[in-house]
């Protein structure tokens, strides 16, 4: 049996975002480019995103960024167009929010475009949820059983004249 003398493969450097510290050259789209900002991540390396000459697109991720660089919905991507296709192209970069806040300014992005600084779920953790009527009975309805399910301890609503009304249409 060999003998491993590395420190490790390449699950070792999965951990390691070596990218995020560096900062890169600002790349500008060219011939046969487009700008453009994901809508939908459709999976197995692919993605729908509307570019900004306005048409929706479906792109595939290219192998080098494949695994390498996450893409997430609202991200601003560079892609290539295809001369043989143009509902579908390639992504070839994508922009981190510096590089597309340069990007706005600059002049190459629309004015209009709304960069998220945030992630979506950023303010989730504040929702509290309350159990009750809108009359403000809070838990006098409910009764917490042994097994943690709420069960309900009166009869809905309604649900008397129901069978009052079927009880009269059983005599005619």
């Amino acid at each position: 049996m060999p003998k491993n003398k590395g420190k490790g493969g390449k699950n070792r450097r999965r951990g390691k975002n070596e990218n995020e510290a560096t900062k890169r050259e600002l790349v500008f789209k060219e011939d046969g480019q487009e700008y453009a900002q994901v809508i939908k991540m459709l999976g197995n390396g692919r993605l729908e995103a509307m570019c900004f000459d306005g048409t929706r697109r479906l792109c595939h991720i290219r192998g080098k960024l494949r695994k390498k660089v996450w893409i997430n919905a609202g991200d601003i991507i560079l892609i290539g167009l295809r001369d043989y296709q143009d509902a579908k192209a390639d992504v070839i970069q994508k922009y981190n929010v510096d590089e597309s806040m340069n990007l706005k300014q600059y002049g190459e992005l629309p004015e209009n475009l709304k960069l998220d600084v945030q992630p979506d779920n950023a303010g989730d953790d504040d929702i509290r949820f309350q159990i009750g009527d809108a009359d403000g009975d809070s838990d006098s309805d409910f009764e917490d059983n042994r097994d943690g399910v709420i069960a309900p301890q009166r009869q809905l609503k309604g649900l008397d004249e129901m069978t009052d009304s079927e009880d009269s249409l059983d005599g005619i």
